[in-house]
């Protein structure tokens, strides 16, 4: 079986509302399985995926995930299917994900912003927050750009989550 996760990328910052999308399939038509979890709850589910032929078709789906116990924003989204013989979980793809919410009460939405040379999180989160102790949300939301709070550079683009 193949399993194509387009959406979401690694990384993006996600919503409450999760939507799940990609390529599925290999057999007529099979049952897909997907856990979200970041360690301390998950949600799980199933869907089907397969063209009828022993194809690939698409899939969409939206997963709510307010009601889940999230204690962190980086959260994985695992795509699989289950052996018919024994359950084991195959050709599992993982996306890491960053929850908005976790990182921004109130979480909206992002905009995304261009640093310029001389610019600083602290000098950025100032003018989206209103003050740079805001800054840690900006590294919450970037954790493959930002590694080091104290480095960023011009022409980097960060994501800025807003409320």
């Amino acid at each position: 079986m193949i399993i194509d996760v387009q959406q979401p990328r690694p990384y993006d910052i996600v919503g409450n509302q999760i939507q799940i999308a990609g390529m599925a399939g290999g057999a007529f038509e099979a049952n897909f399985n997907y856990r979200i979890t970041e360690g301390h709850d998950e949600l799980t589910g199933n869907f089907m995926a397969g063209e009828g032929g022993g194809g690939h078709g698409q899939f969409q789906l939206t997963v709510d995930v307010s009601g889940a116990a999230f204690m962190l924003n980086r959260i994985f989204i695992q795509v699989f299917h289950a052996s018919a013989k024994d359950g084991a979980e195959l050709d599992s793809v993982f996306v890491p994900v960053v929850l908005g919410p976790r990182v921004v009460p109130g979480y909206t939405g992002y905009v995304e912003h261009t640093v310029t040379d001389g610019e600083t999180l602290w000098g950025i989160a100032a003018r989206y927050y209103g003050s740079g102790t805001f800054y840690y949300r900006l590294v919450a939301a970037n954790p493959a750009i930002i590694i080091n709070p104290n480095v960023i550079h011009p022409g980097e683009v960060i994501k800025v989550p807003r409320a």
